[in-house]
């Protein structure tokens, strides 16, 4: 059978994804977009009624299958890509897409929606499905519904050509990332930590070649570039980094083409839909109102904190002077800079912290904070995975299963950088009245265990996996029984962070940190003394991290809203970091054409939601500081007024909910130190 459909079976709980193989996708898209297909045409004629229920028991059904073996489809091109997987996946890509564009806009489904809303019968409606159909009437008309002739042809021309452009320039990332690599003699790796000496030895080793194998993968190029002593090697890959899938790299990776195509259809979408940009259209679905009151925000934001920026920069660079001996302080000298400074005042380093952080010690302890917080035990389980790496867990509430996920924790070739969640599955009563549980995917890109050691976990890694952690509570403990907006669907994109980066806050707090610890090779947790060093180093360049944060966000807007940015966004990007930073940018830097969030990852015009949904979280946050931040009662009503809730009401309604009033901004600058 095949496996990507045998997973749609009601009596197979887990996808065998150890038996998939590309071959399958051809035939298991041929089934699933068939049924698609014939659901669509009768729900939109005569033979069912404008009904919510009918309507759900037809096209929810065969639509979900479809979500679901697609889903499978691209997670596993993006954890374990493979030529043939690739290719299977663009050649399936157009057909699918083509569908989905025709979901989205199919007059006679579109009246059918509208005439249910119109029906005596919509006043019934419990409010959950009221918000379900409010939803899908706003995104017909977004999806074009209401367009006709050539401009509905050629709205539709352009999904298509954007989801193969956003497809290729992915790609392109991954693969001039993993195409480049350095080979080091020992020499080369003064201050270079011993595991990750160890490991670029082994990847050497493992091609059968000595020394040592550098790549740009986050595990292998962060520290490199925070502790190499070796200045050249440090600009030698900081240069690679920077102009990776760019024109100043291989050609056969450069995304400039793509980027300015991608903007400009953007633009013309929101055109033919009588939006006056991208940006315009981008928001209609979102918390912020305008691209003015988006523009604003990220600009007072940055006002705040451009004076600490300031100041930081002029202490790294008089450390950098009379440290190190540096009499100009270049793009690929400040992460080294910036960690003897931190080392120097607080008297820590990063590996230092490193060795106290063993993968499962920090699952053990966040898997509990879980269980206080919000009641729930997570348990590992045996199941099918697509590596060895890959565990499976089961989340159990009141002795009943409700969710599971997958825990992908480690960067390799063949795999997208950074982290996210993803959903596998949906929480869904489903029409025939059986319940569907949630299935998430949890993905890092952390090292990968070496020398027969436990992987070893930076603090930032810690956060990254709570941050990760946080995404998939919302979509796990959802108690929404609507497919359309159950756990993270329906939410507002610049609220989904809420839940992430809220999680975030707990990785400071020294009850969390004890449980989390423990050295990896005495097993003796953090000494409190040096937690406190690391609390009091919290927010160590802080402003300058939060003006970067702006800067990607002004950066995003303005290239969606004003025109003429599309094949300029280098200068575009300097403008914008003249405007905001005290930093200069390297004249070769290119990270526009590595931004996977604006042009493979779904943020465009959104990822200012980064900042908007982090004064949220921070003061989300704060009620656990008022009562206790691991009180139960208080992790009850989050679980209950935001987690649970899901897309099923606005974010600002599930916020007011839990902290009584609206959301103020003293929460974030306290945390950030930049009151």
């Amino acid at each position: 059978m095949n496996p990507l459909l045998a997973a749609l079976d009601a009596g197979v709980d887990l996808p065998d994804f150890a038996a998939v193989r590309p071959e399958h996708v051809s035939p298991a898209l041929d089934r699933v977009l068939a049924d698609a297909e014939s659901a669509l045409e009768r729900s939109a004629g005569d033979g069912v009624p404008a009904s919510y229920g009918a309507i759900s028991a037809v096209l929810d059904v065969a639509v979900e299958r479809l979500q679901r073996v697609w889903g499978m489809v691209c997670h596993l091109q993006a954890v374990a890509d493979t030529p043939a997987l690739r290719a299977a996946h663009a050649e399936n890509l157009p057909r699918v897409t083509d569908l989905y564009t025709r979901l989205a806009s199919d007059a006679r489904l579109y009246a059918k929606y509208k005439a249910v809303a119109a029906s005596a019968a919509a006043p019934a409606l419990t409010p959950v499905r009221r918000k379900v159909l409010a939803d899908k009437l706003r995104d017909f008309v977004l999806g074009g519904a209401e367009l006709e002739g050539a401009a509905h042809e050629r709205f539709a021309a352009i999904q298509a050509r954007t989801a193969e452009l956003s497809q290729r320039f992915g790609e392109h990332v991954l693969d001039a990332t993993d195409a480049w690599a350095y080979y080091a003699d020992e020499a080369e790796l003064d201050g270079v930590p011993d595991d990750v000496r160890e490991a670029a030895r082994e990847r050497a080793w493992a091609e059968g070649r000595s020394g040592h194998k550098l790549t740009l993968q986050m595990p292998c190029y962060r520290p490199l570039m925070q502790h190499a002593a070796r200045r050249e090697l440090r600009e030698h890959l900081y240069r690679a980094w920077a102009v990776r899938a760019s024109e100043l790299g291989d050609a056969a990776h450069d995304n400039s083409e793509i980027v300015r195509e991608l903007v400009e259809l953007r633009h013309e979408a929101a055109a033919l839909l009588g939006y006056p940009s991208y940006a315009h259209l981008s928001l209609v679905p979102k918390m912020a109102r305008t691209p003015e009151e988006v523009l604003a925000f990220v600009r007072d934001l940055a006002r705040r904190a451009r004076p600490h920026a300031e100041r930081e920069l002029a202490e790294m660079q008089g450390y950098a002077r009379d440290g190190l001996g540096l009499a100009t302080l270049e793009a690929w000298d400040r992460m080294f800079a910036a960690e003897r400074l931190e080392q120097r005042r607080f008297a820590f380093s990063s590996q230092e912290v490193k060795q106290y952080f063993t993968e499962p010690r920090v699952l053990d302890g966040l898997f509990g904070l879980v269980q206080t917080l919000f009641g729930v035990a997570i348990r590992a389980e045996r199941a099918p995975v697509w590596h060895d790496a890959v565990r499976f867990h089961r989340v159990w509430r009141d002795g009943e299963p409700i969710a599971g996920f997958y825990l992908d924790p480690h960067a390799r070739a063949g795999k997208h950088a950074g982290a996210w969640m993803d959903d596998a599955r949906a929480r869904w009563r489903r029409p025939e009245g059986r319940l569907q549980h949630p299935l998430a995917y949890l993905v890092c890109n952390f090292a990968p265990p070496v020398g027969g050691r436990p992987a070893l976990l930076t603090h930032d890694d810690v956060a990254t996996l709570f941050h990760e952690f946080g995404h998939g509570l919302h979509h796990m403990l959802t108690q929404v029984d609507e497919l359309a907006v159950a756990g993270i669907a329906g939410v507002e994109w610049d609220a989904c962070e809420l839940p992430s980066q809220f999680m975030e806050n707990f990785c400071w707090e020294w009850e969390v940190i004890r449980r989390l610890s423990a050295h990896v090779e005495t097993g003796a947790p953090l000494p409190r003394e040096l937690f406190e060093r690391m609390r009091a180093a919290r927010n160590f360049q802080s402003g300058l991290a939060m003006v970067r944060q702006c800067e990607y966000a002004l950066f995003d807007m303005r290239l969606h809203l004003e025109r003429g940015w599309a094949g300029r966004v280098t200068a575009l990007a300097d403008a914008v970091a003249a405007e905001l930073s005290p930093l200069r940018p390297a004249p070769f830097l290119r990270y526009p054409h590595s931004f996977t969030h604006l042009f493979d990852g779904g943020y465009a015009a959104g990822f200012y939601g980064y900042a908007w949904a982090e004064v949220l979280s921070a003061d989300a946050y704060s009620a656990f500081e008022e009562a206790g931040i691991e009180d139960a009662a208080t992790g009850a009503r989050y679980r209950e007024t935001i987690l649970e809730t899901g897309g099923s009401r606005p974010a600002m309604e599930s916020f007011e909910a839990f902290r009584g009033r609206e959301p103020r901004l003293d929460a974030l600058l306290r945390h950030q130190g930049l009151t």
